[in-house]
């Protein structure tokens, strides 16, 4: 071979080595804008966030007995980050720690009160124990990972100054190719080096390299063979790399192409008339994979526009929902909406690295603020409840200095307003709610139930007195009064006296009763009686008229309209009461008795708040 020949030869791999570090530049500056971005790739990776804190913690231990220091390097962290999300989850579950969204109002108060271990804590310091081995083994790795490219630089120093010495020597080509070839085999197999060492070293070797091309003359056989050689080489690499646009996974196909890259750059020169179309063939391979990552990136960047917009919206939703919570006290409700939307942010895929951090510290803080805003309410509403236990405490307290009273109006009366103040206070925690209630209704039951048992044995009288009645009334009827004699009134005034002293009769007999008393009377009596209603008008009629011609005047009137318009109203108000108390008293024992006092006394207000709306309307008719 000769001198021309073979600086042909040394162009041509040096040509072809410039346009390969061209399209690896190219491709080393598009993947370093992709730096740090997670791609899918094509195996089983287990779901950390699935498991429970003991799968965790053995999955970690098994990941450190394989010592794959890749495994462990790629997915140590992601199980730690899982760990203690899972752990924060289950504490805040078994209430170590505030409550989460979905609990009971009642119970959620209590939860802190109730827990006072920590069950997770041997879990915790055993997952740290093998977290800190990892990391001292990490570290021990990448000290004996450094001091192996140490040695590997020194390796390949040792390979540039054999060749040195070999191009010194001009040496028989018989003894200085196949040592030559010997120090290009050892070049491909020493390891990586430190990274700022590389390109210089790399230079250098292929300055020699080429350098021996130009002192060594090799024979036209030896070059062909040599030619050959790399030519099937190449090709291979070809086929390789064309087969690599069928690799469903596009950053194992784009890491694969950078290292048949690299053993490109390692071989030699091919003959001359099948350089070109080599080149191109391993070029157009290149171009099709990068194409295709360039689409993926594509898409993944569209994705991860997509996936900003989608978070950005739930951080909206939750940053609603904070502003929901300051006007509205349905926490587990509003609850309920926040883990929906916790939920639909986990099936999210990431935004761009530029803003997946962003916006998730936006929704985070959205979160922490509203759990805020739910602890400080739930720790306001424990407080309340404490005092609301001590008010119910304290009306447990009247009733039961009441319960054995013989005063009954008076003990009714005041029994009536502690069940009317205990409605209006709130509620109190569940575990003595129910205690307080017994407490308070046992009081009333007590005092409701003697008073039953005292006017039971008085309801039997009421026969007697409707006996009684009856009789009065026949009386009455016998009577023969005298025309214009004062007996007449005399007499009227004792059936009437008579009359009020008999006590109650049956209610059912009441109107009755009454209306043959009113008729007796009114028959016997006419001037006298003041009992039926219509006499009863006219007496309020000139008692308003006396009223309007004194010196009070119309003012005297609107003040004696506004009495009956104030009683009308107390009427509607002891109505409303009463009723009430008939639904309180509805379930408790013996309480007939009771509520037919009740019944009777609304009776008796609805008589009168009729007679009293008839005497605001004539008011109104006649004086205004």
């Amino acid at each position: 071979m000769t001198q021309d020949t073979l600086n042909s030869a040394q162009n041509e791999q040096f040509e072809e080595n410039k346009s390969l570090e061209n399209i690896e530049s190219a491709q080393n500056n598009e993947n370093s804008e992709r730096n740090h971005q997670e791609l899918p790739v094509h195996q089983t990776v287990p779901d950390f966030n699935e498991m429970s804190l003991k799968e965790l913690v053995q999955h970690f231990q098994d990941m450190l007995e394989r010592g794959d220091q890749q495994e462990m390097y790629k997915y140590a962290d992601t199980i730690k980050a899982s760990f203690y999300k899972t752990l924060k989850k289950e504490k805040i579950a078994a209430g170590i720690v505030f409550p989460l969204p979905g609990e009971n109002q009642e119970s959620e108060a209590e939860n802190e009160e109730e827990i006072s271990v920590n069950p997770f804590a041997e879990l915790e310091r055993g997952f740290k124990e093998l977290y800190g081995k990892y990391k001292i083994e990490r570290g021990s790795f990448l000290q004996v990972l450094e001091k192996q490219k140490e040695q590997n630089l020194e390796a390949k120093n040792q390979i540039i100054q054999e060749l040195k010495d070999l191009l010194e020597k001009q040496e028989d080509l018989q003894h200085t190719f196949p040592t030559f070839r010997e120090l290009q085999n050892r070049w491909k197999a020493v390891g990586p080096i430190p990274q700022s060492y590389n390109k210089d070293l790399w230079e250098n070797y292929q300055f020699l390299v080429e350098k021996f091309y130009d002192y060594v003359k090799i024979n036209n056989e030896l070059r062909d063979l040599d030619l050959k050689k790399n030519l099937e080489q190449k090709t291979e690499l070809c086929v390789k790399s064309e087969e690599l646009i069928n690799e469903p996974n596009v950053v194992i196909a784009f890491r694969k192409l950078q290292k048949y890259h690299e053993e490109w750059r390692e071989l030699g020169p091919v003959p001359k008339e099948l350089r070109e179309e080599i080149w191109e063939r391993f070029k157009a391979a290149t171009s099709n994979i990068n194409k295709k990552q360039q689409e993926y990136f594509e898409g993944l960047k569209a994705e991860h526009k997509l996936n900003l917009e989608k978070k950005t919206e739930l951080c909206e939703k939750a940053e609603t929902l904070i502003s929901k919570a300051k006007e509205s006290n349905d926490w587990n409700s509003m609850s309920k909406e926040m883990q929906s939307l916790q939920q639909e942010w986990k099936h999210i895929g990431f935004a761009s690295k530029k803003d997946n951090q962003r916006i998730y510290d936006r929704f985070r803080a959205a979160c922490d603020k509203f759990y805020n805003q739910k602890r400080d309410f739930y720790s306001e509403f424990k407080k309340t409840m404490l005092e609301n236990l001590e008010k119910k405490t304290e009306l447990c307290l009247q009733a039961e200095a009441v319960k054995d009273s013989e005063d009954w109006k008076k003990a009714t009366d005041q029994l009536i307003l502690l069940q009317k103040r205990w409605k209006e206070i709130g509620p109190v925690a569940r575990k003595q709610s129910d205690a307080i209630w017994k407490r308070f209704r046992a009081a009333c039951d007590h005092f409701f139930e003697r008073k039953s048992n005292h006017f039971s044995s008085i309801e039997e009288s009421y026969d007697d007195n409707l006996k009684m009645k009856l009789e009065l009334i026949q009386e009455i009827n016998e009577y023969k009064p005298e025309p214009d004699s004062a007996d007449n009134v005399v007499a009227y005034r004792d059936f009437q006296n008579r009359w009020n002293e008999i006590g109650y009769v049956p209610l059912k007999e009441k109107e009755r009763v009454q209306g043959a008393y009113r008729q007796a009377i009114n028959a016997k009596f006419p001037e006298s009686a003041g009992s039926n209603d219509e006499t009863k008008f006219v007496r309020f009629k000139k008692h308003i008229k006396e009223i309007k011609t004194s010196v009070r005047g119309d003012k005297g009137v609107k003040v004696e309209r506004d009495k009956l318009f104030q009683r009308f109203r107390q009427l509607e108000q002891d109505i409303a009461l009463w009723e009430n108390n008939i639904g309180f008293f509805a379930k408790s024992k013996n309480a007939d008795n009771i509520i037919n006092d009740f019944k009777k006394k609304i009776s008796k207000a609805k008589e009168e708040m009729v007679q009293v709306e008839e005497k605001i309307k004539l008011i109104d008719k006649q004086y205004e």
